[in-house]
């Protein structure tokens, strides 16, 4: 199935964080994918080597996050915020020609408040991993 990022995630560029939609189970799960190219807003000021911020890497789970919670009717036209990173875990940076595959489980839904575990894979291989608080307007 195709999906409207701008359908979800109300970020717009330089904001918004994923490129690609794969997947959306309502209130169960999200996937989408970004490809970092060198042009990126956050690589300008680099010279040598190449990284991107890792609260970007946050950002990027927590829009994904945003599509499994905004895809639920009785959510559907409301905000969601990013309430915080229970804990996070970084194996390698990010860095130009990475096509990062992103995925946020739903743990936990109650009310407003939801949380969910991201990973961000590259290759095959997790480079990271977070557990995500999300708050619902």
């Amino acid at each position: 199935m195709e999906y409207n990022v701008q359908e979800f995630i109300p970020q717009r560029y330089p904001f918004q964080m994923i490129d690609k939609i794969e997947e959306a189970k309502p209130g169960e799960g999200a996937k989408a994918t970004k490809l970092l190219n060198v042009n990126e807003w956050f690589f300008q000021n680099q010279h040598k080597e190449f990284g991107m911020p890792r609260p970007l890497a946050m950002e990027m789970l927590a829009q994904t996050g945003v599509v499994s919670l905004l895809s639920m009717p009785e959510y559907k036209g409301r905000n969601v915020f990013f309430g915080g990173i229970k804990n996070a875990t970084f194996e390698d940076s990010f860095r130009p020609g990475d096509k990062l595959d992103l995925a946020v489980q739903m743990i936990k839904l109650k009310r407003n408040i939801g949380e969910g575990h991201g990973t961000i894979t590259r290759d095959g291989k997790i480079i990271c991993e977070a557990n995500l608080i999300f708050a619902i307007e």
